[in-house]
């Protein structure tokens, strides 16, 4: 009996020490949505349900099921000023549409919160480098901001940008914002220009890009056209 206890260690050792090692992290997806005061309630709800539903989207699902030995891991967070910083969705390894369904589901079902209304756009980025910092081991990092405005409050993300620049992660945009040079006369958000903002201060990184939303009724849309092109490029890279 007691060789028999004997023989049955010694081939459960064996196992473990030739079993595979733990899944690679493929991506590490951060998601970091502007709910300043610039953002009503439809919009926030558009944005919302936009990034809820873009995640269903038959493109990005295939692109994040591509390899389930090595699955993307998505985070999401709000953010507004420089003490509003909520975690909607921890690190979540997309591994099946199930993972993918609850990640969308509690994007869905998530209720606004009041938020202070100035947009501190230097510390969102902080912050979005400090939950990709949970995840070093992931072949590539990168943190994704949304935004409909110009940084008013705290460190300027320029600033910032230049202490992370040597992190090796990217930074991508989606800016939110009117048709035409000078958007609405007030706040600067015309596309065109805040893209010219966001482009000159906040992206950084390998292959780092602004994709861009004409209002939040676009903003799935434009969400489903970032999604796949951060997938895809990570999905032809990982072949060379």
């Amino acid at each position: 009996m007691r060789a028999a206890r004997f023989s049955a260690l010694v081939l459960g050792a064996l196992f473990l020490a030739i079993s595979p090692a733990r899944a690679a992290c493929r991506q590490a997806l951060a998601l970091g949505l502007d709910v300043s005061g610039s953002v009503d309630s439809a919009e926030y709800q558009l944005q919302m349900r936009g990034l809820s539903n873009a995640l269903q989207h038959p493109d990005v699902v295939a692109a994040l099921l591509a390899r389930p030995a090595a699955p993307v891991e998505i985070a999401v967070f709000e953010w507004s000023g420089e003490t509003y910083q909520r975690l909607l969705v921890s690190w979540t390894a997309i591994t099946d549409e199930t993972a993918l369904a609850s990640v969308s589901a509690m994007l869905a079902q998530n209720a606004r919160r009041p938020a202070p209304p100035v947009t501190a756009l230097g510390i969102a980025l902080g912050y979005g480098i400090s939950l990709l910092d949970q995840r070093p081991d992931c072949w590539k990092r990168t943190l994704d901001i949304s935004g409909d405005g110009r940084n008013n409050f705290g460190p300027r993300p320029e600033h910032v940008r230049q202490e992370l620049r040597a992190t090796g992660i990217t930074v991508n945009a989606l800016v939110i914002g009117a048709d035409g040079a000078d958007g609405d006369g007030t706040q600067g958000n015309g596309i065109g220009e805040l893209s010219s903002y966001f482009r000159a201060n906040v992206i950084f990184g390998p292959d780092a890009f602004v994709e861009t939303a004409l209002g939040f009724a676009d903003y799935e849309a434009a969400m489903v056209r970032k999604l796949k092109r951060e997938l895809e490029s990570v999905a032809v890279s990982a072949l060379h």
